[in-house]
């Protein structure tokens, strides 16, 4: 059996106010040519499909028009499909009848049972080959919210039970633990020799390398990395979600993030992203294959690092592009300028550098040298600063950012600003 392992997706995303539909079904139509290509008999989406909770009827649209063409291209494809922390469980799981009818299981809540236990039994996925047959167990655990995870951290180990590595001291690392212990001792009971049991999880796990400004942290109770000893040793793959690039974990070359299909932000500029292709032989996964996805539209970070303005204007105004590329295909421009002071004009200076020129300018970045100050002249007393006013903070912060004084009319407008916000109170 070969599974195709994919994550945050972030459909409906838009990158600095820019619309990204196009991109997102660059992607789309790029995977169902790879599902059929690699001949995929299971689609491991890890959380994150969509960018937010309430996605627009669009996102909505790209999503099932691709399950629909998916299941087309290759009509015996199976999807597992958990919910991430961007995504709404409830809207995502509201489909499942329509959803089932194209192979699609989708798991955005954790119910409880009468008793109040959790139901692991709808976290448990059967993952059939072409011949209908169950060749996996598949543990679909989406994104654990505090009320998610059993309510008593610890059990005792029944006799007979295999030995558990032992659980963080957090309650909610706890629980997380034993619920994915729970989930797998029920795979195993169901597990037939040969069979192997797949995790899918969307979590921050310790050691977890993050793409910068792209990811929201998930903050619970003060702490939010998972350790890898939550997956036990006769998992034979543990498919990931929630950081945007593509890693093992813990050293453990079967506990894998395969990062977002697209950039999502410019930190990622020079990265290459991929999904993963998993092939199973019985209960073991011998390989692990990225499979590189094809960047629809280019950033570019000019200068690559930060430079003067008139270096950087120069730099704008000679930057070579594809003057044939549709609109929506223009590369996303970051702009890197090092300053000396405050430059009340730059932006009109840049964007007429690049005037007519097949280019989205969606970020600059204004980083200014550091201005030394000493630290006897930063000192306040308690009653010092109980008796300064707003426009003696500014001028106290103008003076420390570019070692100047603030120009009067810069203060008038922080006045007028000050004044404005003051009278909306």
């Amino acid at each position: 059996m070969r599974l195709l392992h994919t994550s945050d997706w972030h459909l409906g995303q838009t990158l600095h106010n820019y619309d990204r539909t196009y991109e997102h079904q660059c992607f789309l139509d790029w995977l169902v040519d790879t599902l059929a290509d690699e001949a995929i008999d299971v689609l491991l989406i890890a959380g994150d499909i969509f960018d937010n909770a309430n996605p627009s009827s669009h996102a909505h649209r790209q999503l099932y028009r691709f399950l629909q063409r998916a299941r087309s291209r290759v009509p015996h494809l199976q999807v597992v499909v958990i919910a991430g922390n961007h995504d709404s469980p409830g809207r995502l799981e509201a489909p499942t009848p329509l959803l089932e009818a194209y192979g699609t299981t989708v798991v955005g809540n954790v119910l409880r049972r009468s008793d109040g236990e959790v139901d692991l039994e709808r976290l448990l996925v059967p993952l059939k080959g072409r011949d209908g047959e169950i060749k996996a167990w598949c543990l679909a655990v989406p994104f654990l919210r505090p009320g998610d995870v059993p309510r008593i951290a610890r059990e005792a180990k029944q006799e007979g039970q295999p030995d558990e590595p032992a659980a963080p001291h957090d309650p909610y690392l706890q629980g997380t633990t034993l619920l994915y212990q729970q989930a797998h001792a029920l795979a195993r009971e169901r597990a037939a020799p040969g069979q192997a049991i797949v995790a899918m999880g969307h979590c921050h796990m310790v050691d977890g390398q993050s793409s910068l400004d792209s990811e929201r942290r998930i903050v619970i109770g003060g702490s939010e990395a998972l350790p890898t000893s939550m997956f036990g040793s006769d998992i034979a793959y543990a498919a990931l979600g929630h950081l945007h690039l593509a890693q093992r974990v813990g050293g453990r070359e079967h506990v894998r993030y395969c990062g977002s299909p697209l950039p999502l932000s410019f930190s990622e500029v020079g990265y290459q992203h991929q999904v993963l292709r998993i092939d199973l032989d019985g209960d073991r996964v011998p390989t692990v294959t990225p499979v590189f996805v094809p960047r629809a539209v280019e950033l570019l970070r000019v200068p690559a690092t930060p430079a003067p303005l008139e270096q950087v204007l120069e730099a704008l105004e000679t930057l070579a592009l594809d003057p044939d590329l549709p609109p929506q295909a223009w590369p996303y421009l970051e702009v890197r300028v090092l300053l000396d002071g405050p430059e009340p004009g730059l932006r009109g200076r840049i964007e007429a550098a690049l005037a007519g020129k097949p280019i989205r300018l969606a970020k600059i970045e204004p980083t200014r040298k550091l201005v030394a100050v000493s630290e006897a002249s930063d000192a306040l007393s308690l009653e010092q600063l109980a008796r300064l006013q707003p426009d003696d903070i500014f001028r106290r912060l103008w003076q420390q950012r570019f070692g100047d004084e603030a120009p009067p009319d810069q203060i008038d407008a922080f006045a007028e600003l000050f004044h404005a916000v003051g009278d909306v109170k």
